[in-house]
């Protein structure tokens, strides 16, 4: 007797080779992700940053603001200031009428992008000698952006917690450019001190000065440029 017929053999799918990249379509992949990288790094650096500094350059002006209700006696010349407070609000009319930036005492990442950064070796605004500033052009909220378009006589204002100080600039924004080794531009006397071989000086300031420095191109450079301002007048508010 047979023994029953089992179910019918199935036929083994037929196995297709794996298909292989090319060489050409391998590279292309690889230059299509770096160049979505590269753009999405580039979205980041010249328009996250600029909408979240702004954001935080806003926040910081209405707490100075807030801070400063009710507290303008004395003289905040005297103010003790520590490396990333907020101690004065910087106006340029040429840059637009409701163009204000925060003044953070250091001159690092963090005071950069949180406004303009004061040198903190230098004066304070209103003081004789040299108040004394850097800013991004580009990225991190760009507050000197239009820094080509200042013009020798116009005026700029710091406002204290006890003092507006208004500076009368004495160049243009294209006039002076240095490297950014540079330091005689941010000394009490920067004439003085741009002749000396160390660009330093002990000359004795007889001047309220002010300094606005950025980098001369929009990207990369280790060029600055800068403009001068003259103390023209302090009211106390």
């Amino acid at each position: 007797m047979n023994a029953p017929a089992g179910p019918p053999r199935r036929e083994r799918p037929e196995l297709k080779p794996t298909p292989q990249l090319r060489p050409a379509r391998i590279v292309v992949s690889l230059l299509t992700c770096a160049l979505v990288i590269a753009a999405g790094w580039a979205a980041w650096s010249y328009i996250g940053t600029n909408v979240l500094a702004k954001h935080r350059q806003g926040e910081m002006a209405v707490a100075l603001a807030d801070d400063w209700k009710g507290n303008r006696q004395g003289d905040a010349a005297k103010d003790r200031v520590k490396l990333g407070d907020v101690f004065a609000v910087l106006r340029v009319p040429r840059f637009g009428d409701d163009w204000e930036v925060p003044v953070v005492s250091g001159i690092d990442d963090t005071a950069l992008t949180s406004g303009v950064g004061w040198f903190s070796d230098s004066q304070r605004p209103g003081q004789l000698g040299n108040f004394a500033v850097a800013g991004h052009r580009i990225t991190n909220g760009q507050p000197f952006r239009k820094f080509p378009e200042l013009r020798a006589g116009d005026l700029v204002e710091v406002e204290t917690r006890t003092h507006v100080y208004t500076y009368e600039l004495r160049n243009s924004g294209t006039d002076t450019r240095v490297d950014f080794s540079e330091i005689w531009v941010v000394q009490p006397v920067p004439e003085k001190a741009r002749e000396s071989k160390d660009q330093r000086t002990s000359a004795k300031p007889d001047t309220a000065l002010i300094t606005l420095t950025t980098c001369s191109e929009l990207f990369h450079t280790d060029d600055r440029s800068v403009v001068f301002g003259e103390l023209v007048d302090a009211e106390h508010v």
